[in-house]
């Protein structure tokens, strides 16, 4: 399979969209910009197409720390929260926040709310400057500190919006 890449840098399927980029309809006559790919990275790209998608039900985002500005994206459910790879919410750069489990943020569907839990980790939780021991309700802009950093608690799904309404 050849792909091409229009001068905006969006890549495409020459044999599926011709020349003309399906993104933003610019004409890519120039071959030169055409990339090989094998079978494997074709099986792979088409496999991220039929990957089911995690719809957003909220956000952190850090106000101070290491990663001031960035977001993390709550998905429905638990979002465990620390600094290895294998966690819903990875927070690199303070390590403080415990590797596994420093806290975790529920998004429950069926209560419409957000809750805190604490971690099993040795790190505390924080929410708006109290100890959270126990699970504890997540109200719009509560500030969670983990480590060493803040972060403003942004939710999205709940009262006024759910993605089941929507579907």
């Amino acid at each position: 399979m050849s792909l091409i890449r229009c001068k905006n840098g969006h890549m495409f399927s020459e044999r599926r969209y011709g020349t003309l980029c399906p993104y933003c309809n610019i004409e890519t006559a120039n071959k030169e910009k055409k990339i090989e790919i094998n079978k494997e990275d074709s099986d792979v790209e088409i496999d991220m197409l039929y990957q089911e998608i995690e719809p957003v039900c909220g956000w952190l985002v850090c106000i101070e720390g290491t990663r001031v500005g960035k977001d993390y994206k709550i998905k429905s459910g638990k979002n465990f929260i620390g600094r290895s790879d294998d966690m819903d919410i990875q927070i690199i750069g303070d390590n403080a926040i415990a590797k596994r489990n420093h806290a975790i943020v529920v998004y429950d569907p069926k209560k419409k709310n957000n809750v805190l839990l604490p971690g099993d980790s040795s790190g505390i939780a924080y929410l708006n400057g109290e100890a959270a021991y126990v699970p504890t309700e997540l109200l719009a802009y509560d500030v969670i500190e983990l480590g060493k950093s803040k972060f403003l608690f942004v939710p999205f799904c709940g009262e006024h919006f759910e993605w089941e309404d929507n579907n």
